[in-house]
Parts: C-alpha cells; structure tokens; sequence
C-alpha cells in the first residue's frame, strides 16, 4: 500500500446534460490530479441530474463484463490519461425495464480497468411539508431498481475500500458487512433539508465506529430543476476530525489518508476487536 496517500472528493452541481457535466467533472478531476491526488471520487449523478426523473433513464447504459456505454469509457480513458484511480460517483445502468435503472458506482484503476460495481442498495424516500406549505418530497423507487450485489469492498494500493452510495450511509449494518475497511467512499447528492441536519454527524458516526477514514463526494448547490443539493464534501479521518470539506459549488476536496493513523486510531481503542456481536 501506498502510504500516505492522496486522496480527492469531487464537489459538483450537476445539470441535465450529460456533455456539459462530464467536461465539468473533467476539469475539476484533471485540478485534482494535478495536486497529487492518487484517488479522486465523484459524486452521485455526476453526469447527470436532470428536469425530470425520466432523464437519467433514458441516459442509462448497458454494461458488459469490462465494457460499457459513453460514461463508462469517459470514466475509464480518464482515469488512464490521468494516473489516477477514479471512483465514478453513479451513472444510470440499465437492469433490463423500461421504466427503471440502477444506480450504479463503478471504480477504475491507474490503467482505466473497471476494478468493481457497487449497485445502490437503498433507495431514499422523503416527504415533508415545510412552514410555508411547500411540499419536499422524493421517491427513488419510482425511478431506481434496488441493487441486489452484497456489500463491495476491494483492495487497492491506497488500504481496503469500502463502497456505498448517499442513503446507504443511514444504515451502519452495511459497513460492518464490508468488514475492516481504511477508506469508505459516500458519493452523494444530498438534500439540502436532510444535508443540514444529518450529513456531518452521519459522516462522521461511520468514520468513528469503523475507525476509517471517510471520503464523501457530494452535489453541493443550486440545480437547473430547482433542486438544492447540501454540498459539505468531506475527508473525515478514523477518529471522527474533518480534515477538509467545501460548503458548497463545484471543487475539489483533497487530503491524505495515512495507515499508520488508522493502525494507531484502532490500538489505542480498540473497538472493532471488541465486538461480540
């Protein structure tokens, strides 16, 4: 294992066009790498959020076992041009309807081989009825399959990395399931509403009781269909710091994950060797 390593989170506001959202997530990747990042990780619907929930069904791609649509390879010759590993934040997959995609992180090594596919298990549901009767409401179902994989989790050369997407982090049972991670990946698209009472204290429950670094790229702004994403991407070290974090817009969010901290983190409380259940 690399160690230290460099380690980037993408921050994005991403639009309805797939174009425009990858010359974005391109710019701000090739920023990243340029800084030193060995790892750079985008955030959910990096390539797009669109008007209508249709529109990221119609933008879906059929995967092959190493192959895939334009995402996909944008993804690959990315991370190849650059050097980089890249965590693909999720693109639409197709899971054979019509009407309904997964939602799907993919990540790529230094070379652009596709190394793993996480399939987002949670889908988020929410509904609320603000003081001045505006109602804020979002059903993922309507749009997302629920993804059916076992927790994923893969050795790199940064420590073991465990995957997740956005609502998955409100379910600690996931990341036990991924067993001792150094790094666990939240891409995100956060509402603003729940952004602002539950993200960082989320964040950083998961970095605490894995005793792992955690690395939450995220959607932080004001989109084109009214949406407003929370932003806040962060690097929260094993014992619960935030080492960086970007309110909001598009950014690059950098710092570097360190074994030895993890190690020292992990014999000083030893939690994880604790359980009994």
């Amino acid at each position: 294992m690399t160690n230290p390593a460099r380690v980037a989170a993408i921050q994005m506001v991403s639009t309805p066009e797939v174009a425009e959202n990858l010359a974005a997530a391109g710019e701000l990747i090739a920023r990243a790498a340029g800084e030193g990042a060995q790892l750079v990780a985008l955030p959910e619907y990096f390539c797009i959020l669109g008007r209508k929930e249709t529109d990221k069904v119609e933008a879906r791609e059929v995967l092959g076992t190493d192959s895939g649509g334009p995402i996909h390879d944008w993804l690959a010759e990315t991370a190849r041009r650059h050097g980089v590993w890249i965590v693909g934040g999720t693109l639409p997959v197709d899971c054979g309807s019509a009407a309904r995609i997964l939602n799907t992180c993919l990540v790529f090594d230094a070379a652009g081989k596709r190394v793993a596919r996480y399939d987002k298990i949670h889908l988020f549901g929410f509904t609320r009825v603000h003081e001045d009767g505006r109602v804020e409401s979002f059903d993922e179902s309507r749009s997302i399959v629920h993804g059916k994989n076992p927790p994923v989790a893969l050795d790199t050369p940064f420590g073991r990395l465990g995957l997740s997407v956005c609502y998955d982090l409100r379910f600690p049972e996931l990341y036990r399931l991924l067993g001792e991670c150094d790094l666990l990946l939240v891409p995100s698209a956060f509402t603003a509403t729940t952004g602002r009472a539950h993200w960082e204290a989320l964040l950083r429950a998961r970095a605490i009781e894995n005793l792992a670094y955690v690395l939450a790229p995220a959607q932080g702004g004001l989109h084109v269909n009214g949406r407003r994403t929370h932003g806040h991407s962060m690097l929260i070290d094993p014992w619960g710091e935030i080492l960086a974090c970007q309110p909001e817009g598009p950014g690059v969010v950098a710092g570097t994950i360190d074994r030895a901290h993890i190690a020292a983190c992990r014999a000083s409380l030893p939690a994880l060797a604790h359980r009994t259940l």
